[in-house]
């Protein structure tokens, strides 16, 4: 069967650090060359003009849940890798905590599987760590899987590592990326409880950020890249929420060369803990989001390359779900079909360039996981990617949201951007508010 071509015209490519005019050849799942004028070489070749649209690198997340198996009637691959690939996301890494949880190999094979038969976009699993576990983690191929993920706080199941000699030993002995969720559970306990005995169950949403404080995290994180460098782990902190935490990390090595990074969410670049009035538990995330200072260093700290990539923490549940009382409601909103357009309102907001968005958003995730031929626009690389209008305003509501819980933290919202297409493996996968039935996501591979 002859190779599908795909010819890209006219288009402002964003790409490690510049954007430039030129055309983007496509060779079946491949980049084959990238050019200011390209040529159709013959009739079968299929030519976008993208009229001065710009093309980025498609978007790696590095941290989603998905929600299956077991957790379905939030979520599952096939509709939230859709709404992934409509916000420009074409490949994601998706945590442990399901139901089973993903902490043996054959469960870990097991979603594979799925995903192999229903993602619309590319994928990849983060093996989850346990107490008693070490020795299913030490059969992961680390080639093969994105990572080991640790729950040092605000788990599900048996997945909370609170064993020190336990954690140690994990840290010593495997190879494998360490992402870890950082919040102190023994502080969080004793917060919750004091706010308990004040306000009973319905707890103001407003108290989240002081019940999950900048204490339980600082806490929590300083550890982690204590026991790193006392190991030699590679380290990966997720979802940083404070200002404090931001101290932690340096902007002195290249990433390529760093043993401890760190990720930042949309949420907490977005919203602030003066939004809880209006939104309530809909913004209710595990960490907290905090003041509008800590929102502000969190910035600060991407832009100066402490903090390394920006990701979703993508994590649905039901509207009924969440409208509980504070205690009974859970933490976690969808994210993955606003991420790209939320962070190019904050460049015509001129809080950050579109360089940098790329950097951050593509570029980045691929050197960190060391993700082979992603995150970049050149030849040879897998043709990924997303187009997108900067200036073509639209509002997010309850007809054009593509998660199966059916709400977002970000309705009401008008965006400036749209994305027009997205491409994965070189197939058109989605193009003007329509998801094409292509399902052509791939495993994610490493080059380890």
């Amino acid at each position: 069967m002859k190779e599908k071509t795909v010819l890209i015209k006219n288009a402002k490519i964003v790409n490690e650090g510049r954007i430039f005019e030129g055309d983007i050849l496509i060779e079946g799942e491949f980049i084959k060359e990238v050019a200011d004028s390209i040529s159709a070489k013959n009739a079968d070749v299929m030519v976008i003009d993208v009229e001065g649209n710009y093309v980025f690198p498609g978007v790696i997340d590095d941290q989603v849940h998905f929600r299956e198996p077991g957790l379905t009637h939030k979520a599952t691959i096939a509709s939230e890798s859709k709404a992934a690939i409509a916000g420009g996301i074409t490949s994601f890494i998706e945590m442990p905590n399901t139901s089973p949880q993903t902490t043996t190999i054959e469960k870990l094979e097991a979603k594979f599987d799925i995903a192999a038969n229903t993602s619309y976009a590319n994928y990849s699993f983060m093996f989850g760590g346990t107490n008693t576990n070490l020795e299913e983690i030490l059969k992961v191929d680390s080639k093969n899987v994105a990572g080991l993920k640790l729950f040092l706080g605000s788990s599900t199941g048996d997945m909370l590592v609170d064993n020190t000699e336990v954690l140690e030993k994990i840290f010593k002995s495997t190879d494998l990326l360490i992402s870890v969720h950082c919040e102190d559970e023994a502080t969080i306990k004793r917060n919750l409880e004091a706010h308990i005995n004040t306000y009973g169950n319905d707890i103001p949403m407003e108290c989240h950020p002081i019940i999950r404080s900048e204490e339980a995290c600082y806490l929590s994180s300083s550890k982690a890249i204590e026991l790193a460098k006392k190991t030699g782990a590679r380290l990966h902190i997720f979802h940083v929420s404070t200002a404090k935490e931001t101290q932690l990390f340096t902007n002195k090595i290249p990433l390529k060369d760093k043993k401890i990074t760190a990720e930042v969410c949309i949420h907490h670049l977005w919203f602030s803990d003066e939004d809880y009035k209006n939104k309530g538990t809909l913004i209710k995330w595990n960490p907290a989001v905090k003041t509008a200072n800590d929102r502000e260093e969190l910035w600060k700290a991407l832009l100066d390359d402490r903090i390394d990539v920006v990701a979703t923490d993508h994590a649905p549940h039901t509207l009924e779900e969440k409208q509980n009382v504070y205690t009974n409601a859970p933490s976690g909103g969808p994210l993955v079909q606003h991420a790209l357009v939320a962070m190019i309102e904050a460049f015509h907001r001129d809080r950050i360039s579109l360089e940098k968005i790329a950097e951050k958003m593509c570029h980045n995730p691929a050197i960190l996981f060391q993700i082979e031929k992603r995150g970049y626009i050149k030849p040879g690389y897998y043709a990924d990617l997303a187009i997108v209008d900067i200036n073509s305003p639209w509002t997010v509501n309850k007809e054009n949201i593509l998660y199966k819980c059916g709400w977002s933290p970000f309705e009401g919202v008008t965006f400036k951007s749209r994305i027009t297409h997205t491409f994965v493996n070189g197939a058109l996968v989605y193009k003007n508010f329509k998801v094409l039935d292509v399902k052509a996501g791939k495993r994610l591979t490493f080059e380890r």
